[in-house]
């Protein structure tokens, strides 16, 4: 009895909630970006390989893009606070384990376990969100939140791993999850309420086999192939991973309970809304990548100074995810879906500017320009994904769009990154198949490096163009095929 005088008010509750569940999603949002700067005292204290160096990477961000769908839907059937309480707990366990790991075998395993716990905090977050906030004004502002939580956890991964490698040893970057976790794990039985879905019906096992083999199966081929280029075995592994999505495309439209309701798309504005989250993602990714090398490789900064220019862009993002619902409120989902296209294109396009010799001024002012219409897609995309389907699909819903997500990450450095490595080979000196390679090569002359320096800014610059071009072509979509008042109706005004 007295425990409940003391608790809460429910809208105090819902806020506090709120706090709680951010710290998992910026651990996980962290940890896909965290590694940049760590790999090297990685390589020196494990010595892996060069794929298993590629593997400490990337399978964190494969098991998360494989496995979103599914337990989005797993967490609405069983319970999405038990989901996410079990799954913080793993990515405490498993952050502990890659610290400590003794060798890159390891190493990876964890990293994996990492990421499967990853899969199962996104959408189960985001849903229970749902519960907190009935009220449709005050649920997305919390979803405007978690997105600028979300976005700004890539943001800040590598400044926060750079900060800790000046003075701790490498595993300090898994070490510092730890306390997020506990805090978690103490507070969430008290602030956070069980939600499940309401309408019965079992989980098809077959369905999560083929959507996580499928879309790590074609991931992986695309990276492998933009590593090393079209062979046999990147081939087939993609070929398998396409059998087995359109395998799981089919037995979706027969299932009573889908793994995935494909009747969402039919919905123009939750359609728009989808590919908003994958193709911002993959611009951002790509050139946050290649832009990360321009400023240390090309300009010659450190890694730190790097990740300190790229944070006004962030914090443009992060500020622009937090007051997108308010605007939204007031201008409509299609303005500010035109708008976040618009806005990356012309961010993009300022990249144009940079060159050999100089160039941050107009990479901070690319990113700013860019970092607001980020901050658009990332919020209009979190918010319409679960405000247009029924509550009880909420789940499987943030599933879709962290899912974009995730593998707009992954398709933005294989496509994006490899067509600039193309650029790179093509009109380099023909040392090495990237800029950092040729610049470790012996006896280079001046114009050797001037040359290689031109040409991966070349392939910077059609990189950029690329990706604006495809951002203004949809936004003229948006423009022609998302009415006025069809959006107008969807957010009710």
């Amino acid at each position: 009895m007295n425990a409940q005088r003391v608790s809460p008010s429910p809208g105090l509750r819902a806020w506090l909630g709120l706090l709680v569940v951010l710290g998992p999603v910026l651990l996980v949002a962290m940890d896909g970006s965290v590694l940049f700067l760590a790999m090297a005292e990685i390589s020196q204290a494990l010595s892996p390989s060069a794929d298993q160096a590629l593997w400490i990477l990337d399978v964190y961000g494969f098991a998360v893009g494989s496995l979103l769908i599914a337990f989005g839907n797993i967490g609405d059937r069983y319970g999405r606070l038990r989901l996410l309480v079990t799954g913080t707990a793993v990515f405490g366990a498993a952050s502990a384990g890659a610290a400590f790991a003794p060798g890159p075998e390891l190493l990876i395993v964890f990293r994996a376990l990492m990421g499967v716990a990853g899969a199962t905090l996104l959408p189960s977050a985001l849903a229970v969100l749902g519960e907190l906030f009935p009220d449709p004004r005050r649920r997305a502002r919390a979803i405007g939140i978690f997105a600028a939580t979300f976005a700004a956890g890539f943001a800040i991964g590598p400044v926060v791993g750079g900060q800790l490698l000046s003075s701790l040893w490498w595993g300090s970057v898994f070490l510092i999850n730890l306390p997020v976790v506990v805090l978690f794990l103490v507070l969430a039985p008290v602030l956070l309420r069980e939600v499940r879905a309401t309408r019965a019906g079992r989980i098809d096992v077959l369905s999560v086999v083929l959507s996580a083999a499928g879309i790590l199966l074609t991931v992986h081929a695309i990276k492998r192939v933009a590593a090393e280029g079209l062979t046999a075995t990147p081939a087939a592994t993609g070929i398998a991973g396409i059998v087995a999505l359109g395998w799981f495309a089919r037995r979706q439209l027969r299932l009573d309970h889908p793994l995935i309701d494909f009747a969402l798309f039919r919905d123009r504005v939750f359609t728009i809304a989808a590919v908003t989250g994958l193709l911002p993602l993959a611009a951002w990714s790509a050139t946050a990548y290649l832009g990360g090398i321009y400023l240390q490789s090309v300009l010659g900064l450190t890694v730190l100074h790097a990740a300190l220019v790229a944070l006004p862009g962030a914090a443009v993002l992060t500020v622009t995810c937090i007051v997108t619902p308010a605007v939204v409120a007031r201008t409509g989902t299609r303005t500010a879906l035109l708008g976040c296209h618009l806005l990356i294109a012309a961010g993009l396009l300022l990249l144009l500017v940079t060159g050999v010799s100089s160039g941050i001024g107009w990479y901070v002012a690319a990113t700013v320009v860019a970092g607001l219409g980020y901050g658009i897609s990332f919020s209009v995309v979190a918010d319409t994904a679960v405000a247009a389907v029924p509550a009880e699909r909420a789940g499987s819903a943030a599933a879709i769009a962290e899912t974009g997500n995730e593998i707009g990450n992954a398709l933005g450095i294989a496509l994006l990154g490899s067509l600039a490595a193309l650029v790179f080979r093509l009109q380099g000196p023909g040392i090495a198949g990237t800029l950092n390679e040729t610049l470790q090569a012996p006896g280079l002359t001046a114009a050797v490096i001037g040359d290689a320096k031109a040409a991966f800014v070349t392939g910077l610059h059609i990189a950029a163009a690329v990706a604006s071009i495809l951002h203004a072509a949809l936004g003229v979509f948006t423009l022609r095929h998302l009415p006025r008042s069809g959006v107008d109706r969807k957010d009710g005004v």
